[in-house]
């Protein structure tokens, strides 16, 4: 990992670069594949699972008999674990239910709001290095909650047209019963598209490769939602000199093993501090299996030190970490002066891991500094909010003129009309 000692300021925004690709580079590629799974549906998608996936399919949908099979796969602690996390993010996400409260304000005015849930909404969960059965419970489980009334879910297959047992067992925990054997672009093209086989949604949602991104963006221009834009995972440690040299290693280490793109940073106040860390994520690194990926994924990792706290609290909201673990005495006082951030994890025993398996909380996040402005996947994320508001004579006597005025100062006579004819209708 890089070490960069006590940086100036004007240093910072190149320091705190993302190892990120340009997806604009791949729409051309990306745009040719959308547009034949949206003219030839099931035929274009089981050509490009052959191409990209390497598996010749007949069907598209996960039948009930491969979700049986995959349940009996799966052995006794991982589905007693699955259903641990389950209960935990129904929990916290069951929390955030939107109660709205009827407001007059004016008297005869009444203003409310109704949270609805997504009628039709598509779930993707990549393949690759990793099967990311966590992620389906992530989003199913507030997908669920939120009474989206159709829910898909799209996951490549592997080789050998079956999709990995875990990922269909948290499926069918979390009451998910449309699954598809489709990976990559024809995946979202599918979702956002529908073909014979798989329904068109509404809002698509999960994370994914380059190629997954660069599609989500071109079909969020114009046809269906998306979650929210998204790059390679990240994470950053924000330590002190009471930290554990080990713990914040093994927190570098988990996120770099995701991926060759991932990034890892450490900001501390203390040199001593760095240097062991240092020391410990070069012994941790030897003893991971995904060793490689973490290794190559450290390339693109820092460790800095900085002068002070304070300089250190305001590098981190520069950064607008996806994870930040913050891992000093005073944790709750750093907490509090944190503006840019995915998810927080506060204290020496609050591992990113918490947070990406069973504490309850989503693990769906914004990455690339996109932690600026946006959330990460909430019971939010799943709903929209109808605005409903009632008006009665009395109410239409009180605001009606002001209406009239501003509409009349706007030119749009036929807005003031609209109140005009009903004022002369029941008398001013």
């Amino acid at each position: 990992m890089k070490v960069i000692e006590y940086p100036e300021r004007k240093q910072w925004d190149e320091l705190l670069k993302r190892p990120v690709m340009e997806t604009e580079g791949l729409f051309d590629t990306v745009r040719g594949i959308i547009a034949k799974v949206r003219s030839e549906g099931d035929k274009a998608v089981m050509a490009y699972e052959k191409m990209f996936d390497k598996v010749e399919l007949e069907t598209l949908g996960v039948t009930e008999a491969e979700m049986d099979e995959a349940e009996a796969l799966v052995p006794e602690d991982l589905k007693n674990a699955i259903s641990l996390a389950k209960e935990n993010i129904a929990t916290f996400h069951a929390s955030q239910q939107f109660v709205g409260k009827k407001i007059e304000t004016r008297p005869g005015v009444i203003c409310w709001q109704q949270a609805v849930g997504i009628e039709k909404v598509g779930l993707y969960i990549p393949g690759g290095t990793a099967p990311l059965f966590s992620t389906v419970l992530m989003l199913a489980v507030p997908a669920k909650i939120a009474g989206c009334r159709e829910i898909i879910l799209c996951t490549p297959p592997g080789r050998d047209g079956k999709v990995h047992p875990a990922v269909l067992y948290a499926a069918r925990m979390a009451g998910i019963t449309r699954v598809f054997k489709v990976g990559g672009v024809q995946a979202i093209a599918s979702m956002a598209y529908g073909t014979e086989s798989i329904p068109k949604v509404y809002k698509i949602f999960g994370p994914g490769n380059q190629y997954v991104t660069a599609s989500k963006q071109l079909v969020s221009l114009r046809d269906v939602a998306i979650d929210m834009p998204a790059g390679p995972s990240e994470v950053e440690v924000l330590a002190d000199e009471t930290a554990n040299p080990a713990f914040v290693a093994a927190d570098l280490l988990s996120q770099a093993e995701h991926g060759v793109d991932s990034q890892a940073i450490l900001i501390t106040t203390s040199a001593d501090l760095l240097q062991a860390v240092r020391r410990e994520v070069e012994r941790q690194l030897e003893l991971l299996p995904r060793k490689e990926i973490a290794a190559r994924s450290l390339e693109n990792s820092k460790l800095i030190v900085v002068e002070s706290m304070s300089q250190a609290i305001e590098m981190t909201n520069d950064y607008a970490p996806e994870h930040l673990i913050i891992e000093t005495k005073d944790y709750e006082s750093v907490a509090s002066q944190v503006t840019n951030a995915g998810s927080v994890f506060l204290g020496a025993y609050s591992p990113e891991s918490a947070g990406d398996y069973a504490s309850g909380t989503n693990h769906t996040l914004p990455t690339n500094g996109y932690a600026r402005a946006y959330s990460g996947v909430n019971l939010d994320s799943f709903t929209k909010k109808i605005t409903f508001q009632e008006i009665v004579p009395e109410g239409l006597r009180t605001i009606g003129p002001a209406i009239e005025t501003m509409a009349a100062n706007e030119h749009l006579d036929a807005h003031k009309r609209a109140v005009t004819v009903r004022l002369n209708e029941i008398g001013r």
